[in-house]
């Protein structure tokens, strides 16, 4: 039963993928207009439109955000000697293992796993790895961006705006509200046909790159989960086991929509998200498995 969930989770993500690859092999188009539509428009429009719908009380979180970027900057840290050592551009491999899938892949798995009272713990995680990812993230593929050009982000402008109206309990009209949420639908669908189109450049003669990052990504991240289990400030049950989730996804298709923007090898990305996304068919539902077996048991 667990696992046949998480293939139906999943398979929707490969399959609109793969329409975007049909798609495009037919139908040649460019789709740089659509990305940067994305990052401007429809991704803070879905963080505004999922942070200002809940109440957040973000102090009981403290020790799970804390953990929550140790595990990304030590995915980072895991993952720089090996890019050295094998002589992969740190600008291209770094920010993948980093910045994993905890929007459009997180939050649905949480929520299935443990029902709504994972909503707000999902939502955070998702909002930590998206602010380092549009910080640190940014600073990696292009290192002449300035510390205060990352508060002009849409994406960052719009958490801090939908963090704001949730804590100040403002109750906005229905009449505004809807259309920022009808945006925020496009942003996941179209990020994910545009990873398909950018398929079709892919040199596949450099598989080895994308096989690396798919085991790396949720290797180093597990990791620094274990090193945090062991000598971290303990965290209750849920928040464990959410943790446990953000630490082994696969890498975000946004890397990929930021590696079109800045032109950092964008079809490399591509191939490592994709590949990323294919092993976490495996990874997650082993760790939901452990996770139902010996922390939460059912």
């Amino acid at each position: 039963m667990l696992l046949t969930y998480i293939i139906s989770t999943l398979f929707p993500i490969l399959a609109i993928v793969l329409i975007g690859y049909i798609y495009a092999k037919y139908h040649p188009i460019d789709m740089s207009l659509a990305n940067r539509l994305n990052t401007d428009v429809f991704i803070p429009a879905l963080l505004f439109s999922v942070l200002s719908d809940k109440s957040f009380q973000l102090m009981e979180y403290q020790s799970l955000m804390v953990a929550a970027i140790c595990v990304v900057l030590g995915s980072g840290l895991i993952a720089y000697p090996i890019a050295r050592l094998l002589g992969l551009n740190i600008r291209t491999f770094l920010p993948t293992m980093m910045f994993t899938n905890s929007g459009n892949m997180g939050i649905p798995v949480l929520l299935f796993a443990f029902g709504e009272q994972a909503l707000q713990i999902a939502i955070i995680l998702f909002v930590v790895e998206n602010t380092l990812h549009f910080s640190v993230g940014i600073y990696f593929v292009n290192r002449h961006t300035k510390l205060w050009s990352f508060l002009r982000i849409p994406m960052i402008i719009s958490t801090f705006l939908g963090l704001l109206v949730s804590s100040a309990e403002i109750h906005l009209p229905s009449t505004l509200i809807e259309p920022i949420h009808m945006l925020g639908q496009i942003a996941v669908p179209l990020m994910l046909f545009a990873l398909g189109v950018r398929l079709l450049d892919i040199d596949f003669s450099g598989w080895r790159i994308g096989v690396l990052g798919a085991l790396l990504c949720p290797l180093s991240g597990l990791f620094i989960f274990i090193l945090w289990q062991q000598w971290g400030v303990p965290l209750e049950p849920l928040q464990f086991s959410a943790l446990l989730i953000f630490s082994i996804l696969p890498p975000a298709v946004l890397n990929y929509i930021i590696a079109e923007q800045y032109q950092q090898e964008p079809e490399t990305v591509a191939f490592i998200v994709l590949m990323g996304n294919l092993v976490s068919l495996i990874s997650l539902p082993l760790a939901l498995s452990y996770i139902m077996t010996y922390i939460m048991p059912v």
